[in-house]
């Protein structure tokens, strides 16, 4: 099932690679800088449709069109962004990928994140370990001191930006650097591959880490919710992701401000 899910996610990410306007049809959906174009509804009825020939007897819980209520915890649940990073998408920046959950019994068991422009395609499943076209990945183990740190700025939701840059900046003044990409799908990965080290955003909807999560802890890692308690995929949250070499006492400036 994990090779036809990987197909069906490639064959989709086509509408990304061949769209020749990313800002048609572009609306705002609530909250700032929350983008949506034709794109990312016509991917994710495509990925619904072709995910659903494979799986018939699960359901889809998606970004896009009002597919956002239907988190269940009983049978199997897909959980989908289909382009995570739209904003980068519509600049043609490049850093925006389609990200596949599967979820059974309310814990993932099969992730699928697929990066079109950079022909990278990293993928778990529950017990088997996690990969990047085919070679398996690890997360790093640096030491904070050594590490760098992903963040997002939940740019949604402008309240929470002073907390984010207070936090990344207690980061920055510990760790070698910072960097952020505008795709937390993405910034998992990169930690799950030991890129990077460190990485967290206050505020994330379930579509957004659902891959990601198996990912990051197929290869080694570790994902937590807000104060540091176990993922959750029933409604948006704080989350923090890192690799073996971060302490927990590392995680406390975290821990405290996520409350």
């Amino acid at each position: 099932m994990l090779e036809e899910i990987k197909n069906a996610v490639i064959e989709a990410s086509r509408i990304m690679l061949e769209a020749k306007d990313s800002k048609i049809d572009t609306l705002s959906k609530e909250g700032h800088a929350n983008f949506v174009t034709e794109y990312d509804s016509r991917m994710q009825k495509e990925l619904f449709g072709r995910l659903a020939k494979i799986l018939p007897e699960a359901t889809f819980m998606g970004e896009e069109d009002n597919a956002s209520n239907s988190f269940t915890d009983k049978g199997y649940l897909f959980v989908i962004d289909p382009i995570d990073g739209t904003t980068n998408f519509i600049r043609q920046n490049h850093t925006s990928c389609i990200s596949v959950g599967l979820l059974k019994e309310g814990e993932c068991v099969l992730g699928v994140v697929y990066n079109p422009y950079k022909n990278e395609l990293f993928c778990a499943e529950k017990g088997r370990g996690a990969y990047l076209n085919g070679c398996p990945i690890r997360v790093s183990d640096e030491p904070l001191p050594n590490s760098i740190l992903l963040f997002g700025t939940s740019p949604y939701y402008e309240e929470l930006a002073e907390p984010a840059f207070d936090i990344a900046y207690h980061y920055f003044r510990k760790c070698l650097d910072l960097r952020r990409s505008g795709s937390a799908a993405i910034d998992l990965c990169d930690v799950a591959c030991g890129r990077a080290d460190l990485y967290f955003e206050l505020r994330l909807s379930p579509w957004d880490y659902a891959a990601g999560s198996l990912i990051i802890k197929e290869a080694g890692g570790y994902i937590l919710g807000c104060g540091l308690t176990p993922l959750q995929f029933r409604q948006p949250q704080s989350v923090i992701a890192y690799g073996k070499g971060i302490t927990k006492e590392d995680l406390a400036y975290f821990a405290e401000k996520s409350l």
